[in-house]
Protein backbone atom coordinates (compact mmCIF):
# COMPACT_ATOMS: atom_id res chain seq x y z
CA UNK A 1 0.00 0.00 0.00
CA UNK A 2 1.11 3.60 -1.06
CA UNK A 3 1.75 5.64 1.58
CA UNK A 4 1.05 9.50 1.45
CA UNK A 5 3.96 11.97 1.90
CA UNK A 6 3.08 14.70 4.46
CA UNK A 7 5.59 16.89 2.46
CA UNK A 8 4.31 16.62 -1.10
CA UNK A 9 0.32 16.74 0.14
CA UNK A 10 1.02 19.90 2.12
CA UNK A 11 2.50 21.25 -1.62
CA UNK A 12 -0.75 20.14 -2.59
CA UNK A 13 -2.55 21.87 -0.09
CA UNK A 14 -0.87 25.35 -0.69
CA UNK A 15 -0.70 25.27 -3.94
CA UNK A 16 -4.33 24.48 -4.83
CA UNK A 17 -5.61 27.26 -2.05
CA UNK A 18 -2.60 29.69 -3.58
CA UNK A 19 -3.87 28.78 -6.95
CA UNK A 20 -7.38 29.29 -6.31
CA UNK A 21 -7.39 32.36 -5.15
CA UNK A 22 -4.80 33.89 -7.42
CA UNK A 23 -7.02 32.21 -10.22
CA UNK A 24 -10.55 34.09 -8.74
CA UNK A 25 -8.65 37.32 -8.79
CA UNK A 26 -7.39 37.45 -11.76
CA UNK A 27 -10.98 36.68 -13.48
CA UNK A 28 -12.06 39.12 -11.62
CA UNK A 29 -10.28 41.25 -13.78
CA UNK A 30 -10.25 39.29 -17.02
CA UNK A 31 -13.81 38.25 -17.22
CA UNK A 32 -15.90 40.51 -14.75
CA UNK A 33 -16.54 37.30 -12.54
CA UNK A 34 -16.84 36.86 -8.96
CA UNK A 35 -18.04 40.96 -8.80
CA UNK A 36 -14.83 41.86 -10.75
CA UNK A 37 -14.70 44.83 -13.16
CA UNK A 38 -13.65 42.58 -16.30
CA UNK A 39 -11.52 43.71 -18.51
CA UNK A 40 -12.74 47.39 -19.05
CA UNK A 41 -12.79 48.17 -15.66
CA UNK A 42 -9.69 47.46 -14.68
CA UNK A 43 -8.00 49.02 -17.52
CA UNK A 44 -9.72 51.92 -16.41
CA UNK A 45 -9.00 51.18 -12.58
CA UNK A 46 -5.14 50.53 -13.88
CA UNK A 47 -4.85 53.74 -15.91
CA UNK A 48 -6.01 55.61 -12.73
CA UNK A 49 -3.47 54.14 -10.58
CA UNK A 50 -0.62 54.99 -13.27
CA UNK A 51 -0.30 52.02 -15.11
CA UNK A 52 -0.05 52.91 -18.70
CA UNK A 53 -1.84 51.49 -21.17
CA UNK A 54 -4.35 50.48 -19.06
CA UNK A 55 -5.50 47.95 -20.96
CA UNK A 56 -2.85 45.91 -21.95
CA UNK A 57 -1.50 46.27 -18.11
CA UNK A 58 -5.46 45.01 -16.73
CA UNK A 59 -5.04 41.56 -19.48
CA UNK A 60 -1.06 41.44 -17.78
CA UNK A 61 -2.68 41.33 -14.21
CA UNK A 62 -5.08 38.87 -14.92
CA UNK A 63 -3.11 36.38 -16.66
CA UNK A 64 -0.47 36.61 -14.19
CA UNK A 65 -3.17 36.11 -11.45
CA UNK A 66 -5.73 33.76 -13.38
CA UNK A 67 -3.14 31.88 -15.63
CA UNK A 68 -0.07 31.62 -13.20
CA UNK A 69 -3.21 30.58 -10.31
CA UNK A 70 -4.68 27.74 -12.64
CA UNK A 71 -1.15 26.46 -13.04
CA UNK A 72 0.19 26.67 -9.74
CA UNK A 73 -3.07 24.77 -8.58
CA UNK A 74 -2.89 21.85 -11.17
CA UNK A 75 0.85 21.61 -10.38
CA UNK A 76 1.98 22.26 -14.01
CA UNK A 77 5.04 24.52 -15.25
CA UNK A 78 5.16 25.28 -11.87
CA UNK A 79 8.26 27.84 -11.52
CA UNK A 80 6.35 29.69 -14.67
CA UNK A 81 3.41 29.72 -12.36
CA UNK A 82 5.16 31.10 -9.20
CA UNK A 83 7.18 33.95 -11.30
CA UNK A 84 3.80 35.18 -13.28
CA UNK A 85 1.50 35.08 -9.98
CA UNK A 86 4.61 36.85 -7.82
CA UNK A 87 5.17 39.31 -10.78
CA UNK A 88 1.65 40.35 -10.53
CA UNK A 89 1.44 41.11 -7.31
CA UNK A 90 4.31 43.25 -7.18
CA UNK A 91 2.19 45.19 -9.24
CA UNK A 92 -0.35 45.50 -6.55
CA UNK A 93 1.90 45.78 -3.36
CA UNK A 94 3.06 48.70 -4.95
CA UNK A 95 -0.01 50.40 -5.47
CA UNK A 96 -1.02 49.46 -1.80
CA UNK A 97 2.68 50.04 -0.58
CA UNK A 98 1.55 53.91 0.36
CA UNK A 99 -1.00 53.00 2.88
CA UNK A 100 1.50 50.96 4.55
CA UNK A 101 1.70 47.34 5.63
CA UNK A 102 -1.40 45.49 6.84
CA UNK A 103 -4.66 45.38 4.47
CA UNK A 104 -7.40 46.38 7.09
CA UNK A 105 -5.36 49.93 6.23
CA UNK A 106 -5.80 49.18 2.49
CA UNK A 107 -2.01 47.96 2.98
CA UNK A 108 -0.21 45.55 1.12
CA UNK A 109 -0.19 42.50 3.55
CA UNK A 110 -2.46 40.45 1.34
CA UNK A 111 -0.57 40.74 -2.29
CA UNK A 112 2.17 40.42 -0.62
CA UNK A 113 1.73 37.19 0.97
CA UNK A 114 0.48 35.52 -2.14
CA UNK A 115 3.04 36.79 -3.88
CA UNK A 116 5.73 35.33 -1.81
CA UNK A 117 3.27 32.32 -1.83
CA UNK A 118 3.66 31.56 -5.17
CA UNK A 119 6.97 32.50 -5.43
CA UNK A 120 7.77 30.14 -2.79
CA UNK A 121 6.05 26.91 -4.55
CA UNK A 122 7.45 28.41 -8.23
CA UNK A 123 10.81 27.98 -5.84
CA UNK A 124 10.38 24.52 -4.40
CA UNK A 125 8.26 22.79 -6.97
CA UNK A 126 5.11 21.22 -6.93
CA UNK A 127 5.56 17.91 -5.21
CA UNK A 128 4.34 14.30 -5.88
CA UNK A 129 0.73 14.96 -6.64
CA UNK A 130 1.31 17.48 -9.23
CA UNK A 131 1.29 17.37 -13.52
CA UNK A 132 4.79 18.67 -13.47
CA UNK A 133 5.26 15.01 -11.68
CA UNK A 134 2.87 13.51 -14.24
CA UNK A 135 4.52 14.64 -16.97
CA UNK A 136 8.27 13.77 -15.89
CA UNK A 137 9.29 17.13 -14.70
CA UNK A 138 9.53 18.75 -18.25
CA UNK A 139 8.36 22.24 -17.72
CA UNK A 140 10.10 22.24 -14.10
CA UNK A 141 13.66 22.43 -15.04
CA UNK A 142 16.26 24.37 -13.08
CA UNK A 143 16.79 26.76 -16.22
CA UNK A 144 13.18 27.36 -16.33
CA UNK A 145 12.97 28.66 -12.99
CA UNK A 146 15.95 30.70 -13.20
CA UNK A 147 14.54 32.08 -16.79
CA UNK A 148 10.96 32.81 -15.20
CA UNK A 149 12.52 34.47 -12.09
CA UNK A 150 14.62 36.77 -13.98
CA UNK A 151 12.41 37.33 -16.70
CA UNK A 152 9.78 38.25 -14.23
CA UNK A 153 11.85 39.98 -11.80
CA UNK A 154 13.21 42.43 -14.79
CA UNK A 155 9.60 43.22 -16.43
CA UNK A 156 8.14 43.57 -12.44
CA UNK A 157 11.19 46.14 -12.24
CA UNK A 158 10.23 47.58 -15.19
CA UNK A 159 6.12 48.07 -15.21
CA UNK A 160 6.79 49.38 -11.35
CA UNK A 161 9.62 51.56 -12.31
CA UNK A 162 7.51 53.50 -14.53
CA UNK A 163 4.61 53.67 -12.94
CA UNK A 164 6.47 55.55 -10.48
CA UNK A 165 8.18 57.91 -12.66
CA UNK A 166 5.04 58.46 -14.25
CA UNK A 167 3.44 58.94 -11.06
CA UNK A 168 6.36 61.71 -10.09
CA UNK A 169 6.23 63.47 -13.33
CA UNK A 170 2.62 64.00 -12.47
CA UNK A 171 2.79 65.38 -8.90
CA UNK A 172 3.24 69.32 -9.63
CA UNK A 173 0.26 69.42 -12.15
CA UNK A 174 -1.97 67.69 -8.96
CA UNK A 175 -0.63 69.85 -6.51
CA UNK A 176 -0.74 72.56 -8.39
CA UNK A 177 -4.52 71.60 -8.99
CA UNK A 178 -5.21 71.48 -5.15
CA UNK A 179 -3.93 75.06 -4.51
CA UNK A 180 -5.58 77.00 -7.27
CA UNK A 181 -8.70 78.30 -6.31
Amino acid sequence: MASFNRRDLGLLVLRVGTGAVLAAHGTQKLFGWFGGGGLEGTAKAMEAMGFRPGRPSALAAGLGEAGGGALLALGLATPAAGAAAAGAMAGAVSVHAPAGFFAQSGGFEYPAFLGFSAAAIGLAGAGRYSLDHVTDHVLDQPWVVAVAFIGTALAAAAVVGRRIVEQEEGEPEEQAEQVAP
